[in-house]
């Protein structure tokens, strides 16, 4: 969820609500400074490394770090003729990110006519996540989107009993699931596959990635497309779950404890912007980039 995307306090979706007395604004901008070291790599370079990075949150998006402009490599950044307004912020200017192997256009942008309430911005430009190589806490590489700290994932033990059905065909029958709550989702329940008959489990080879959990590989269950999926190897943060498999409750009949599951709505997550890349290649094809400059 984080703090301003999905279901998130700050988000136009949010599953909460504020208890004010009068309406809050439609639109909440948050910024907080990182507290960490973070840096960019581009074409085999540190181009940026600062620890003084501002983090916006903004409706909709991911988290996005603004680094000061003294803390970039001089004499990359091309102005370009491309100036956008940004809604709440002002004419935003971008950039061309130059060095002697290769370029890439509209690769970041900075905020150039800020209202006084946002002067925390001013002298900052942010990177286009898809456009770097790479991002950088410390020394850790961070993929997807910047890592947001109001994102929690907290996976719990149970005895509830959940059975998955095609027809009258059992998939799946366990009373020990593992119940995954992840911020603004509704809870995943995961199955051990020993409850499972996987021979009605039929791997496809899309794969997606998620920056909290890893690489999810899916599968489709009779005439149920991506019906399933299963975190393989899962990130060390959630190996409760590596190798269990979930079931999509809008593509395959879920009951628990005898109810019927249901889709809820709002947790369609939206992969790619200038913000986030959330494609495998950043984790397999490209997971060999490392620090240098």
């Amino acid at each position: 969820m984080g703090l301003a995307w999905q279901q998130g306090p700050l988000a136009s979706g949010s599953i909460g609500h504020f208890l004010t007395e009068q309406p809050l604004p439609p639109r909440l901008l948050f910024v907080e400074p990182l507290r960490r070291r973070m840096g960019v790599c581009f074409a085999d370079r540190r181009i940026a490394e600062s620890d003084d990075v501002i983090l916006l949150h903004e409706p909709g998006r991911y988290p996005v770090a603004y680094f000061p402009l003294g803390d970039v490599e001089p004499g990359i950044m091309v102005a370009e003729d491309r100036v956008t307004q940004h809604r709440d912020l002002g004419d935003t200017q971008w950039f061309t990110v130059k060095v002697p192997e290769r370029d890439a256009s509209h690769a970041a942008w900075q905020h150039t006519a800020l209202p006084p309430h946002a002067a925390v911005l001013d002298g900052r430009l942010a990177f286009a996540w898809r456009a770097m190589d790479a991002f950088y806490e410390e020394d850790d590489r961070i993929v997807g989107h910047a890592a947001d700290a109001y994102h929690r994932i907290d996976i719990r033990s149970t005895s509830r009993h959940l059975v998955v059905r095609v027809g009258d065909r059992v998939i799946a029958d366990t009373t020990l699931p593992l119940a995954l709550y992840e911020s603004g989702f509704a809870p995943r329940w995961y199955v051990p596959r020993k409850d499972i008959d996987e021979s009605a489990l039929e791997l496809v080879a899309l794969q997606t990635f998620c920056p909290y959990k890893g690489i999810c590989s899916y599968y489709d269950i009779g005439g149920r497309k991506r019906a399933a999926w299963s975190y393989v190897d899962a990130w060390p943060e959630v190996g409760r779950v590596a190798n269990l498999v979930s079931f999509e409750p809008d593509k395959i009949d879920v009951y628990l404890d005898g109810r019927q599951l249901r889709l809820e709505p709002g947790q369609t997550v939206i992969p790619h912007g200038v913000d986030r890349g959330l494609d495998t290649d950043e984790v397999l094809g490209r997971a060999t980039t490392g620090r240098t400059g």
